[in-house]
Protein backbone atom coordinates (compact mmCIF):
# COMPACT_ATOMS: atom_id res chain seq x y z
CA UNK A 1 0.00 0.00 0.00
CA UNK A 2 1.27 3.48 -0.83
CA UNK A 3 1.94 5.97 1.96
CA UNK A 4 -0.03 9.25 2.25
CA UNK A 5 0.04 12.38 4.39
CA UNK A 6 -2.18 15.31 3.56
CA UNK A 7 -2.19 15.04 -0.24
CA UNK A 8 1.24 13.42 -0.51
CA UNK A 9 1.26 9.86 -1.78
CA UNK A 10 4.45 8.02 -2.68
CA UNK A 11 4.10 5.36 -5.32
CA UNK A 12 4.60 1.78 -4.22
CA UNK A 13 7.91 1.77 -6.14
CA UNK A 14 8.97 4.99 -4.40
CA UNK A 15 8.14 3.58 -0.96
CA UNK A 16 10.03 0.39 -1.78
CA UNK A 17 13.08 2.45 -2.69
CA UNK A 18 12.74 4.50 0.51
CA UNK A 19 12.51 1.34 2.60
CA UNK A 20 15.56 -0.06 0.83
CA UNK A 21 17.57 3.05 1.79
CA UNK A 22 16.34 2.91 5.38
CA UNK A 23 17.31 -0.77 5.62
CA UNK A 24 20.97 0.17 5.16
CA UNK A 25 21.08 1.75 8.62
CA UNK A 26 20.74 0.23 12.10
CA UNK A 27 17.71 0.87 14.27
CA UNK A 28 17.76 4.43 15.55
CA UNK A 29 20.01 5.63 12.71
CA UNK A 30 17.46 5.72 9.90
CA UNK A 31 17.85 9.49 9.71
CA UNK A 32 21.09 8.80 7.85
CA UNK A 33 18.98 7.88 4.79
CA UNK A 34 17.63 11.43 4.52
CA UNK A 35 19.58 12.51 1.41
CA UNK A 36 18.68 9.59 -0.86
CA UNK A 37 15.08 9.70 0.36
CA UNK A 38 14.90 13.39 -0.49
CA UNK A 39 16.18 12.58 -3.98
CA UNK A 40 13.49 9.91 -4.38
CA UNK A 41 10.83 12.37 -3.23
CA UNK A 42 12.03 15.17 -5.48
CA UNK A 43 12.06 12.84 -8.49
CA UNK A 44 8.62 11.53 -7.68
CA UNK A 45 6.91 14.85 -6.99
CA UNK A 46 7.68 16.97 -10.02
CA UNK A 47 11.27 17.92 -9.30
CA UNK A 48 10.72 19.85 -6.09
CA UNK A 49 10.08 19.34 -2.37
CA UNK A 50 6.92 20.98 -1.06
CA UNK A 51 6.47 21.47 2.69
CA UNK A 52 3.97 18.58 2.63
CA UNK A 53 6.50 16.27 0.97
CA UNK A 54 9.17 17.27 3.50
CA UNK A 55 6.69 16.63 6.33
CA UNK A 56 6.06 13.16 4.92
CA UNK A 57 9.81 12.47 4.79
CA UNK A 58 10.06 13.52 8.44
CA UNK A 59 7.18 11.21 9.34
CA UNK A 60 8.79 8.27 7.52
CA UNK A 61 12.13 8.86 9.28
CA UNK A 62 10.50 9.63 12.63
CA UNK A 63 12.27 12.99 12.89
CA UNK A 64 11.14 16.59 13.23
CA UNK A 65 10.15 18.37 10.00
CA UNK A 66 12.72 21.10 10.71
CA UNK A 67 15.45 18.48 10.28
CA UNK A 68 14.30 17.83 6.72
CA UNK A 69 13.92 21.58 6.02
CA UNK A 70 17.47 22.19 7.23
CA UNK A 71 18.88 19.64 4.80
CA UNK A 72 16.69 20.89 1.94
CA UNK A 73 17.83 24.48 2.39
CA UNK A 74 21.51 23.59 2.85
CA UNK A 75 21.98 21.67 -0.40
CA UNK A 76 21.47 23.41 -3.75
CA UNK A 77 20.38 20.16 -5.41
CA UNK A 78 16.96 20.37 -3.80
CA UNK A 79 14.28 22.63 -5.25
CA UNK A 80 11.88 24.27 -2.83
CA UNK A 81 9.46 25.63 -5.41
CA UNK A 82 7.99 24.19 -8.60
CA UNK A 83 10.43 23.89 -11.50
CA UNK A 84 10.17 23.40 -15.23
CA UNK A 85 10.25 20.13 -17.12
CA UNK A 86 13.98 20.68 -17.67
CA UNK A 87 16.06 22.36 -14.94
CA UNK A 88 19.10 23.90 -16.62
CA UNK A 89 21.80 23.76 -13.96
CA UNK A 90 24.76 25.86 -15.07
CA UNK A 91 28.05 25.69 -13.19
CA UNK A 92 29.09 29.11 -11.91
CA UNK A 93 32.51 28.40 -10.43
CA UNK A 94 35.83 29.81 -11.65
CA UNK A 95 36.86 27.33 -14.34
CA UNK A 96 33.45 27.33 -16.04
CA UNK A 97 33.24 31.11 -15.83
CA UNK A 98 36.63 31.34 -17.53
CA UNK A 99 35.22 29.10 -20.28
CA UNK A 100 32.03 31.14 -20.78
CA UNK A 101 29.47 30.14 -18.13
CA UNK A 102 28.40 33.75 -17.54
CA UNK A 103 27.86 34.24 -21.26
CA UNK A 104 25.89 30.97 -21.43
CA UNK A 105 23.67 32.09 -18.56
CA UNK A 106 23.10 35.45 -20.30
CA UNK A 107 22.21 33.69 -23.58
CA UNK A 108 19.78 31.36 -21.79
CA UNK A 109 18.15 34.30 -20.00
CA UNK A 110 17.74 36.18 -23.28
CA UNK A 111 16.51 33.21 -25.35
CA UNK A 112 14.05 31.96 -22.72
CA UNK A 113 13.07 35.37 -21.34
CA UNK A 114 13.70 34.33 -17.74
CA UNK A 115 16.05 35.29 -14.94
CA UNK A 116 18.06 32.99 -12.69
CA UNK A 117 15.73 30.82 -10.61
CA UNK A 118 12.75 31.47 -12.87
CA UNK A 119 10.72 29.09 -15.02
CA UNK A 120 9.52 29.78 -18.56
CA UNK A 121 5.83 30.60 -19.01
CA UNK A 122 5.27 27.26 -20.77
CA UNK A 123 6.78 25.37 -17.81
CA UNK A 124 9.48 23.86 -20.01
CA UNK A 125 12.70 25.29 -18.50
CA UNK A 126 14.04 26.58 -15.17
CA UNK A 127 17.44 28.29 -15.04
CA UNK A 128 19.43 27.38 -11.94
CA UNK A 129 23.07 28.42 -11.46
CA UNK A 130 24.85 25.87 -9.27
CA UNK A 131 28.20 25.21 -7.71
CA UNK A 132 30.90 23.03 -9.27
CA UNK A 133 29.67 20.10 -11.34
CA UNK A 134 33.18 18.57 -11.41
CA UNK A 135 33.81 18.76 -15.15
CA UNK A 136 36.09 21.77 -15.20
CA UNK A 137 37.94 20.83 -18.39
CA UNK A 138 34.81 20.71 -20.51
CA UNK A 139 33.05 23.87 -19.43
CA UNK A 140 30.94 25.74 -19.58
CA UNK A 141 29.15 22.91 -17.85
CA UNK A 142 25.39 22.45 -17.96
CA UNK A 143 23.46 19.64 -16.29
CA UNK A 144 19.87 18.47 -16.78
CA UNK A 145 18.53 15.60 -14.65
CA UNK A 146 22.01 14.48 -13.63
CA UNK A 147 23.21 14.31 -17.24
CA UNK A 148 26.13 16.51 -18.32
CA UNK A 149 26.06 18.68 -21.45
CA UNK A 150 29.52 20.05 -22.16
CA UNK A 151 31.12 22.68 -24.38
CA UNK A 152 27.89 24.53 -25.15
CA UNK A 153 29.89 27.64 -25.83
CA UNK A 154 28.18 29.20 -28.87
CA UNK A 155 24.72 30.53 -29.57
CA UNK A 156 24.24 27.88 -32.26
CA UNK A 157 25.10 25.05 -29.85
CA UNK A 158 22.74 26.50 -27.26
CA UNK A 159 19.92 26.79 -29.82
CA UNK A 160 20.44 23.16 -30.83
CA UNK A 161 20.54 22.05 -27.18
CA UNK A 162 17.33 23.91 -26.27
CA UNK A 163 15.51 22.51 -29.30
CA UNK A 164 16.61 18.98 -28.37
CA UNK A 165 15.38 19.51 -24.80
CA UNK A 166 12.01 20.82 -26.02
CA UNK A 167 11.52 17.56 -27.91
CA UNK A 168 12.80 15.27 -25.15
CA UNK A 169 10.39 13.36 -22.96
CA UNK A 170 11.25 13.44 -19.28
CA UNK A 171 12.47 10.02 -18.29
CA UNK A 172 11.00 7.97 -15.47
CA UNK A 173 12.38 8.98 -12.06
CA UNK A 174 15.60 7.11 -11.39
CA UNK A 175 14.17 5.05 -8.55
CA UNK A 176 11.47 3.56 -10.75
CA UNK A 177 13.75 2.22 -13.51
Amino acid sequence: MAETINEVKFSDAGMAEIQRYISHYPEGRQKSAILPIMHVAQAEFGGWLSPQVMDKIAEILNIQPIEVYEVATFYTMFNLKPVGKHVLEVCRTGPCCLRGADQMIDMIKEKLNIEEGETTADGMFTLKPVECLASCGTGPMLQVREKFYENIDTEEKLDQFLETMRNTEVETPYHQK
